[in-house]
């Protein structure tokens, strides 16, 4: 009968042995094969980063309005936000 600590023992050895397969599997490829599997994974980070950045700037405007709130609740009727420095007015569309 197998204890507890045989069959942890029993899955890290799996591990292990995926872990060589998959090491053995990368000294295998040739140069071309890396390069394509390189360009794989960074059009898939790509395309992360730029669906990232359309929920990132579909939400902005509401995101904006719910931190300058309580500014605005402080700010003079009528008066505007005052920028001191070109890119304050890009922080918030």
């Amino acid at each position: 009968m197998i204890g507890y600590k045989d069959a942890g023992r029993g899955m890290n050895a799996n591990q292990d042995e995926i872990a060589v397969e998959s090491q053995e599997q990368f000294t295998q490829q040739s140069l071309t094969e890396h390069l394509r599997e390189l360009r794989s994974c960074l059009m898939i980070s790509l395309g992360a980063v730029a669906v990232g950045f359309v929920v990132a700037y579909s939400i902005v405007e509401s995101l904006g309005g719910w931190f300058l709130q309580p500014l605005l609740k402080v700010l003079p009727k009528g008066k505007p936000l005052i920028f001191t420095a070109y890119q304050e007015g890009f922080f918030f569309i």
